[in-house]
């Protein structure tokens, strides 16, 4: 009798668990296709275009776990690579050309929370560029204020490449978010110079989700509970607020954020609707009259289930992603693969 009531229960749980968990509208958008799966804890993803050959770009994701790590896929979501013993790794992002040994050298930079650390890797190959790694948020006396979380890169129009950092938590004013100007040590391995404190936050929940329009120069962050604020990639163009926006109708939290680009000036935010397993798409560009403001064009309902992470690639990669690629984060510990002509529908329009 015992063990018969216990299984009802353990059942039952279950059962109000899965109730309680958003459900994938059967409107949503299909991926056409799906990684295989990371061992603990999908978090974020990030697109390395292959210069050589599109159709040979790869996927960085991170395994968000005290164990975790960075797992490497292919265009089919196949698993090429692991990066293991990371201390969980949260987010990561991409840039190319950063001068090592005189060298142009593309880079997959991840926050590894529990260390406090930037872990730098050179792609393809995803060799160690940081020696152990790069301590940030130094002189914070409050440990939470050092628990990283976000990352986004930012080159800027002479070459010089930035990385914007964020953490669990931090001040409401006068910088939630630091910016470091990355280097070459002089010893072919990377240094990191702190140049800027910025960002202002609602308290509400947390900051994540950071994302760069390299072409514009405007870096966009999740404030979870309030919408997206927007203020120049720039150190040297102060520290602003430029907009506010994705504010109404969010159904829990504001996420990954990605950038699709028809033009070098035009094109869609899209931001995560974690909680309604959905995307608002806002326009890149604002008006002459108004131009930081972001209109909502659509809502977008995907199978991926509570994105934390996206990423956007606007130019053709191959057969199947001649439009654009789009990957989200699941918790089912998969990323999902987007074609972009999918997403934009007959309401958004694909790159010329």
């Amino acid at each position: 009798m015992f063990l018969k009531t216990s299984s009802l229960l353990v059942a039952s749980l279950a059962l109000l668990a899965s109730c309680q968990r958003p459900k994938t509208s059967r409107q949503a958008v299909k991926p056409l296709y799906v990684t295989e799966k990371v061992a603990h804890d999908s978090d974020d993803p990030a697109v390395w275009i292959n210069p050589q050959d599109p159709a040979k770009s790869l996927i960085i994701g991170t395994d968000k776990d005290a164990d975790g790590g960075l797992y490497v896929f292919n265009l089919q979501g196949k698993i090429q690579q692991k990066v293991g013993g990371l201390q969980r790794p949260n987010n990561v992002d991409i840039e190319y050309g950063l001068m090592l040994n005189e060298k142009a050298t593309d880079i997959a930079v991840t926050t590894e929370r529990m260390t406090h650390k930037l872990r730098i890797f050179s792609l393809p190959e995803m060799k160690p560029l940081d020696n152990g790694g790069i301590p940030v948020f130094e002189g914070e006396t409050q440990p939470d204020y050092r628990d990283l979380m976000g990352i986004s890169m930012y080159k800027n129009k002479q070459g010089v490449i930035y990385a914007i950092v964020g953490r669990k938590t931090g001040p409401t004013t006068g910088g939630y978010l630091w910016q470091y100007r990355l280097d070459d040590d002089g010893t072919g391995h990377i240094k990191a110079t702190l140049v800027r404190k910025f960002g202002t936050y609602s308290g509400l929940k947390e900051i994540e989700s950071i994302a760069v329009d390299d072409k514009l120069g405007y870096v966009y962050y999740s404030d979870e509970g309030k919408g997206v604020r927007q203020y120049y990639a720039d150190p040297e163009k102060g520290n602003e607020e430029l907009a506010l926006f994705a504010t109404e109708n969010f159904k829990q939290d504001h996420e990954g954020i990605s950038i699709y680009e028809l033009t070098d000036s035009t094109g869609y935010i899209l931001v995560s609707d974690q909680g309604a397993n959905r995307f608002q798409i806002f326009s890149r560009e604002g008006t002459p009259e108004r131009p930081f403001e972001h209109k909502l064009l659509k809502t977008i309902d995907v199978r991926a289930m509570e994105s934390d992470g996206s990423d956007m690639v606007s130019v053709p990669l191959n057969q199947d992603f001649k439009h654009g690629l789009f990957v989200v984060m699941s918790t089912d510990r998969t990323f999902h693969l987007y074609r972009w002509e999918d997403i934009a529908g007959p309401e958004l329009k694909l790159r010329p």
